[in-house]
């Protein structure tokens, strides 16, 4: 049976005729401007990009159309320390698929504490291990969200989830989502870990000035600058930090 037929999010574009106006944020950021039309892999979807060009605002926006917080959690998370979120749902067109969730949770690194302490709240400790978040590492936080909570059949959008993670928890990470990949979930991430965004047959959009063009995995800069960097460390840490007798062994 086709995973299509499993698919939450079928595709997501801009109502360009409800925009106010395109010179005020975030309709000034290239990639929103020029969104078009984004297709959503049935299990795993990348959004990829330089700092700035708009992958968190636009998973946000994604997050709330969903029915999500905007700082994080699930849809029985009504918690805000701060509203900063943009205007950018409300000119979304999202397009789902037959199949409804099981589950939907938005991770996002920078609010991950203001999570936890929602968590601890509302008492539902019973679902991230039977121990409080904030009792565990940054690291291991993450690591129980992703593992303790998340489950088949779910949908999950992830800002940034490497933000505390191990390149070998990442690695971890990449086996997790992809049994509940097999389990029909759904992930749309927003990331700069070429370790994550290997996910064999994902979708993968990069976000820059141009707009939102689909890429090969091999074609995205995280992989050519790790790939670069680790095959040829000692020129490229020469031509970073020139030749210096403080970096020489005595």
């Amino acid at each position: 049976m086709s995973s299509v037929l499993f698919q939450m999010l079928r595709s997501v574009s801009l109502k360009r005729e409800t925009v106010p106006s395109f010179t005020e944020y975030p309709f000034t950021i290239p990639a929103v401007r020029h969104l078009d039309e984004i297709e959503f892999h049935a299990g795993v979807t990348f959004f990829v990009g330089e700092n700035g060009t708009g992958k968190s605002t636009l998973l946000e926006a994604l997050a709330v159309a969903a029915g999500l917080n905007a700082e994080g959690g699930s849809r029985n998370f009504l918690f805000h320390t701060r509203e900063t979120h943009s205007p950018l749902h409300r000119h979304l067109r999202v397009v789902r698929g037959a199949k409804r969730p099981r589950d939907s949770y938005f991770m996002r690194a920078e609010c991950f504490y203001n999570v936890a302490t929602e968590i601890d709240n509302l008492d539902v400790a019973d679902a991230y291990g039977n121990r409080s978040l904030h009792e565990q590492s940054h690291g291991e936080s993450f690591w129980t969200l992703l593992s303790e909570r998340f489950g088949g059949g779910g949908l999950y959008l992830l800002d940034e989830p490497e933000a505390a993670l191990s390149p070998s928890r990442q690695l971890s990470a990449l086996a997790l989502v992809h049994r509940l990949v097999r389990e029909k979930a759904q992930f749309v991430i927003a990331t700069h870990s070429p370790i994550l965004m290997a996910y064999p047959n994902a979708f993968i959009y990069l976000l820059s000035e141009d707009g939102i063009r689909r890429v090969a995995y091999r074609e995205t800069e995280h992989y050519q600058v790790t790939r670069d960097f680790l095959n040829h460390v000692d020129a490229s840490l020469d031509a970073l930090l020139g030749k210096d007798d403080l970096f020489e062994d005595e």
